[in-house]
């Protein structure tokens, strides 16, 4: 009993790997799955983007306040307030180093931007020519297929089919048609055919006489010779039955 259970087990799980290990099934997958990476490619793209849009943002305020602080400095060396140039030259040293920090990231981040475009620009021709080479894969996998089928049926058509109906049918008839001939050859060899032969040629005698003695009544033809014993046991009946 287990090794029956055992048996059906592995049967089970035979089946399924061979229909996944189907090669139209796997292709059409590895399909959809370069497809769907897609979505992805452009989500942590746009992420990249977003990124560059955010530095150069901060890039650009940051020059702003640059010049603005710039201006201040001047305004207080032009006013007089060293004080306050001073504070405001400090704050606008600051500010050049986040503008160079910020320069620097945004440097980086569009470089990374340009190469994500690339990565994405080679990852669509490739979707493409692998998708492309795994359809035609899939057209040859099922005319395969197809092709099998058709073997299949041809062999099993060969084996099993008319043609084993048609030989066993045409010996049968041969056999029936030479036990026939043989029991005709018997039959007929169980025959006296010389006598059926000279039984045959009386037969024709007779009538064309009998054909005669009816023109010469009619009067048709001159009455011949006097008739054979037979003749005139036929003739004399003849009249008896007219008398």
């Amino acid at each position: 009993m287990w090794r029956r259970l055992s048996r059906l087990v592995r049967s089970f799980v035979g089946f399924f790997i061979s229909v996944g290990e189907n090669p139209e099934l796997i292709l059409e997958q590895n399909i959809r799955d370069m497809n769907d990476q897609v979505p992805r490619m452009n989500e942590s793209i746009a992420m990249v983007k977003a990124n560059v849009t955010l530095l150069e943002k901060e890039e650009a305020k940051y020059k702003n306040d640059l010049a603005d602080m710039t201006a201040k400095v001047k305004a207080a060396i032009q006013g007089g307030r060293d004080d306050l140039a001073g504070s405001f030259a400090i704050q606008l040293e600051q500010l050049r180093g986040a503008l160079a920090r910020t320069q620097g990231q945004l440097q980086t981040a569009r470089a990374a931007f340009d190469k994500a475009m690339a990565v994405k620009k080679a990852f669509l021709l490739e979707k493409e020519r692998k998708t492309q080479e795994a359809l035609n894969a899939i057209r040859d996998y099922r005319r395969a297929q197809w092709q099998k089928k058709v073997a299949d049926s041809m062999e099993q058509f060969e084996v099993a089919g008319i043609s084993q109906t048609h030989d066993e049918m045409v010996r049968k008839i041969e056999e029936m048609t030479a036990v026939n001939e043989a029991r005709m050859e018997m039959a007929l060899g169980n025959v006296d055919q010389e006598k059926i032969k000279i039984e045959e040629e009386a037969d024709k005698l007779r009538a064309g006489e009998l054909v005669k003695q009816f023109k010469a009544e009619m009067g048709l033809i001159s009455p011949g010779p006097a008739a054979t014993p037979a003749q005139k046991t036929i003739g004399g009946g003849e009249a008896q039955k007219t008398a």
